[in-house]
């Protein structure tokens, strides 16, 4: 499992799997390597959502100059992609919200969210407002830029025939956590004791039970979180290569094991595209899924509905200053 081979996934090919997104407004988060985060995900599947007729796709990332550098790459495919960047630093609430002005100052629906961008391997640091570096980026930025935008979300989800999304990028690396599972009273600092990926696997907890709380707390959005497989991406390049001198016995074990960007980007493609429902292949709200579609590898920490409400509650008398 750590290794991302999970039997029993459903078919999906992004190609001819996705449905037409006719007059459909979506928000993807990194699509750049700005942060050491998931270069190629968010890329790859912006590049899949624009051959199928959106409205308009927003890319939010810290990196203009990354940004607009992937815009011109998928264009260059897509020469008709509807892509708008917008400035968005998640390890800075003061920018998370920025973003979600200039965006709802542009649109008045959102239809797909998908909280892609992330960051792990960090040494111990703090984000701009406080907060351990990987938790603050990957779950308090993504946070704050939901409940900004779930206005927009809830009133599109009330038009006929709406279909709104949430798709949050976790990691099956959340089984890493502590015993805890969310060291509340440690989150505002580095928490420099705790190994690295130990504090991302706190993040990436963190992110699943989001979702789950978020699903249960507003019906009228499917909500679900992804685990994209391990992917060969900066992620690996940054954190993996050189561990222990090992880099290049790892690398060349990883062909067996790894799965490319368009293999990776699958799970959050199918999460935020095929058709809801509780059977095989259809995507139920409040779930995490490894890929591709498949429920039920979660840690008993993801499942723990108290620890999501009891983390839902601490975030959001974290943010309760932020607004539009």
């Amino acid at each position: 499992m750590l290794y991302g081979v999970f039997p029993g996934g459903v078919s999906f090919h992004a190609e001819k799997d996705i449905p037409p997104l006719n007059g459909k407004v979506i928000f993807v988060t990194g699509a750049n390597g700005s942060l050491k985060g998931n270069i190629g995900l968010g890329k790859q599947s912006i590049l899949q959502l624009s051959k199928r007729n959106p409205k308009r796709i927003y890319l939010a990332a810290r990196s203009k100059e990354k940004a607009l550098a992937a815009i011109q790459d998928i264009k260059a495919t897509v020469p008709s992609a509807p892509i708008e960047f917008v400035q968005c630093n998640l390890a800075d609430l003061s920018s998370v919200q920025a973003a979600a002005r200039e965006f709802t100052s542009k649109e008045d629906r959102l239809d797909i969210l998908i909280l892609n961008a992330g960051v792990m391997g960090l040494p111990a640091g703090t984000t701009t407002n406080g907060y351990e570096i990987q938790f603050g980026t990957n779950h308090m930025g993504h946070a704050l830029l939901t409940k900004l935008l779930m206005p927009t979300l809830l009133k599109t989800a009330k038009e006929p025939g709406a279909d709104v999304r949430v798709v949050c990028l976790s990691s099956i690396g959340h089984i890493s956590t502590s015993w805890n599972g969310i060291e509340f009273g440690q989150l505002r600092g580095e928490m420099k004791w705790y190994p690295s990926l130990v504090r991302y696997a706190q993040s990436k907890l963190a992110n699943i039970l989001f979702t789950r709380e978020l699903a249960r707390r507003y019906p009228s959005v499917t909500a679900v979180g992804v685990h994209p497989g391990v992917v060969d991406t900066e992620l690996w390049r940054t954190v993996f290569s050189g561990w222990m001198g090992l880099g290049g016995l790892l690398n060349a074990g990883k062909r067996m094991f790894y799965t490319t960007v368009e293999g990776g980007s699958k799970n959050q493609l199918w999460g935020a595209t095929a058709r809801k429902g509780d059977g095989k292949g259809e995507v139920k709200s409040g779930e995490y899924y490894t890929p591709v579609g498949v429920p039920g590898n979660g840690s008993w920490q993801s499942q723990d509905m108290d620890l999501a409400r009891k983390l839902w509650e601490w975030t959001e008398k974290e943010l309760e200053g932020y607004k539009l």
